[in-house]
């Protein structure tokens, strides 16, 4: 067995980028040495700002022969037919193939071949040129009179097998032993035996290869820098992964700015100093507001100290932040109702308007949802009006990120209802899995309608997230709602709410005649409104009548695209669900009831069916509802035809029949009503009291007995069982 060392050299690697490029390496590379026939034993692979690092341990040092068997022509064929194939298998003469007797179809020849295996350092040498050439970066460049691309040019690389050097080229590029150390602090070249003596020659020429311990040197150094002056480091994980890409031996420093700097709001600050020069900020616990410290990572171990770097830093930094004060101080001077007003200038998208038309939307909805919520419907509204203005600010236009938070200090700047600024900070939230979800009634009535204006807007313009890629952030958007709902525990059907917005934005030239048209919808005849709401519009002659052909084509085509979400939730709700270990059966089963659109109802639903499943009686009821499902299918198979109907009392032969058909009548009943009142753990108690009766009936009774009239009774009889058991879950979903 040998060691590989693989090393490729180049000029600064964007920090964003390193991490995927060392992955990157690794897979090649060992899907490489896998399809060649060399197993490896241990792999790993490092990024620093210019180097990517792999060592693999174990790796044999020549892949096995092959052996194949190639059937030939039969005994007795034509002499082009044999020629060939001896051609093809490598050999001399027929004399070298055996004969394989087979009666049936008569002998023929097989030649038996052996492909010698390779050397490593030839697999090696053959595979990281291909490696290299079609490299995956995210961007590339050529440089010089060379074709090879590479993210920034690739000056050098080392390859070493077993200590020894593995002899290719790349692009004009020789394969060597030789590295270098820092580009600063120990510039010299480095020759290197293995990976072992690599990693310790370049910590002794202050390279540190991992980029997780060079974050953990960051953190350790920032924390001790930040308790020595009695502050506390504001913690930023991608923050510290991208200094840890951007140096190879970290140097924690302390720089300062002016006081008056903290005038801004601590958010801008940090943002302005992360963004411009990827420095951490820090925190004052006595007053638990930004202190005008900040800590910046430097690559250089200067003589001075780092005096000269931490003035430069300070110097840009000072520049930064005044310019975050500028657009601040400009923002502060002008009000929110004018600054709204501005978003009529600027395009959402060129099929859903402009940022404008998307504001009277999300208010409009955010008045709807607010009953559902329990907030004021007007503050809702107001809330809504203005949560995009600060969009046209100057603070946002210079940090996007703060949007929102932005808008939440302009409404407190000109004393506004304190609801009215949390929700327009707080209706970009869940911005993701880590963060938190509004809670305010307020704040969740505009979260919620400005996610579900832009999932039915992007679904009504047929702009859905593919498998490979979700421009829109729609994914994002549905598991807000999820968890907005989930996480208040709010009863919020989504259908009809869906399904009017989406025909509120094909009516978004007429609001007036969409609300009467609604109205009018609403208050039709108890025959008329009986229609699963309204999902059969488009096939009711009376309702073409009533509201004419184009706005009954609006209404079945919001229906489609409140289906069609519906369906996007539920996958949704299913992913959420199983990270948080539900299981996956119980969550279909539920789901396969059909339309499911009060999602808090759907989460209590699948808590209580897997705490009853849990049970003996849950247990044992779901292998007897399982058999008669089984019989059932193939039964109804067999006769082409359901066996769905009403059981004849009169064919009830065997005490066990008739037991279990009043148990099957009145555990519908029972779990009908304690579904209605939403008690799923009383609808799961009417289930288990299934589970008797059922084990009697399968051990006592023959289904399908002689009488034709007989059995079609007990079918219906497990029909029976099938129904009650549907109106809680679908137990044909239900693994076990």
């Amino acid at each position: 067995m040998a060691d590989l060392l693989l090393e490729l050299f180049s000029e600064e690697i964007p920090a964003r980028m390193q991490a995927r490029a060392a992955d990157d390496l690794r897979l090649m590379m060992l899907e490489g040495l896998a399809d060649q026939g060399l197993a490896p034993g241990e792999a790993e692979a490092h990024a620093t700002p210019r180097r990517l690092v792999l060592a693999v341990d174990g790796l044999p040092l020549r892949s096995a022969d092959v052996r194949e068997e190639r059937k030939g022509p039969r005994v007795g064929a034509p002499d082009k037919a044999i020629e060939g194939f001896l051609r093809g298998a490598g050999l001399a003469a027929i004399t070298e193939a055996r004969i394989v007797r087979d009666e049936k179809k008569g002998d023929f020849y097989v030649a038996d071949i052996v492909k010698p295996g390779r050397e490593a350092a030839d697999i090696v040498a053959a595979l990281v040129p291909q490696v290299v050439e079609r490299f995956p970066w995210p961007k590339s460049m050529r440089w010089g009179a060379g074709r090879l691309r590479w993210v920034r040019p690739l000056t050098s690389i080392l390859c070493l097998l077993d200590g020894r050097v593995v002899p290719f080229e790349v692009g004009g590029i020789a394969s060597g032993a030789v590295t270098r150390g820092h580009r600063f602090l120990a510039p010299a070249a480095i020759e290197v035996t293995g990976f072992a003596d690599y990693r310790k020659r370049l910590k002794a020429a202050k390279v540190e290869i991992d980029a997780v311990k060079r974050a953990e040197l960051i953190l350790h150094e920032a924390r001790r820098i930040a308790d020595e002056h009695g502050l506390e480091l504001v913690e930023d994980e991608g923050l510290l992964r991208e200094n840890a890409g951007l140096v190879e031996w970290p140097t924690v420093l302390i720089g300062k700015f002016d006081q008056e700097f903290l005038q801004v709001p601590g958010e801008v600050l940090t943002t302005s100093m992360k963004a411009h020069q990827k420095c951490f900020s820090l925190r004052d616990p006595k007053t638990d507001g930004l202190a005008n410290r900040f800590l910046m990572v430097s690559n250089l171990r200067a003589k001075d100290g780092g005096e000269a770097i931490v003035a430069g830093n300070e110097k840009v930094i000072r520049a930064r932040l005044s310019d975050a004060k500028f657009f601040f101080d400009q923002d502060l001077k002008r009000r929110l109702e004018p600054m709204h007003f501005e978003l009529k200038g600027i395009t959402f998208h060129e099929k859903l308007g402009t940022q404008w038309d998307r504001m009277e939307r999300i208010t409009e909805l955010s008045r709807q949802i607010a009953g559902a919520v329990d907030a004021e419907p007007d503050l809702a509204g107001r809330a809504a009006q203005l949560a995009k203005a600060d969009l046209v600010s100057g603070t946002v236009g210079e940090f996007p990120e703060l949007q929102g938070l932005i808008g939440r200090y302009l409404a407190e700047a000109e004393h506004m209802n304190g609801r009215i600024a949390q929700a327009i900070e707080d209706h970009y939230r869940p911005k993701g899995a880590g963060d938190r979800t509004p809670m305010e009634p307020v704040s969740v009535a505009v979260a919620l309608a400005d996610k579900l204006d832009q999932l039915v807007g992007f679904w009504a313009i047929g702009e859905k997230p593919t498998g490979s890629g979700d421009p829109y952030q729609l994914r994002r958007a549905a598991l807000g709602v999820i968890r907005i709902v989930l996480e208040n525990d709010l009863r919020l059907p989504l259908f009809a709410r869906m399904r009017n917005h989406a025909i509120a934005l094909a009516e978004a030239k007429d609001a007036h005649k969409f609300d009467q048209q609604m109205r009018a919808l609403y208050a039709l005849p108890g025959e008329l409104s009986s229609l699963p709401e309204f999902e059969s519009l488009s096939e009711s002659a009376q309702f073409h009548e009533m509201f004419g052909h184009s706005w009954v084509s609006k209404f079945a085509e919001g229906c489609k695209v409140a289906n069609d979400l519906l369906a996007f939730f539920a996958d949704r709700l299913k992913v959420y669900l199983r990270e948080k270990g539900a299981r996956h059966d119980l969550i279909d089963a539920v789901f396969a009831l059909g339309h499911q659109d009060d999602l808090a109802l759907v989460v209590k639903r699948v808590e209580a069916l897997g705490e009853f499943l849990k049970s003996d009686d849950g247990a044992n009821l779901l292998a007897g509802v399982k058999r008669a499902q089984n019989i059932l299918r193939i039964e109804e198979k067999k006769d082409k035809a359901s066996h769905d109907g009403t059981v004849d009392p009169a064919l009830l032969k065997e005490p066990e029949e008739k037991t279990l058909a009043a148990a099957v009548a009145k555990t519908a009943t029972d779990a009908e009503k304690a579904i209605t009142v939403e008690s799923f753990k009383g609808a799961m108690a009417a289930l288990a009291e299934l589970r008797a009766p059922v084990d009697a009936f399968f051990e006592k009774v023959t289904v399908n007995a002689d009488d034709p009239k007989l059995r079609a009774n007990r079918l219906r009889l497990l029909s029976g069982i099938r129904a009650a058991t549907m109106k809680v879950a679908d137990f044909s979903r239900i693994e076990g």
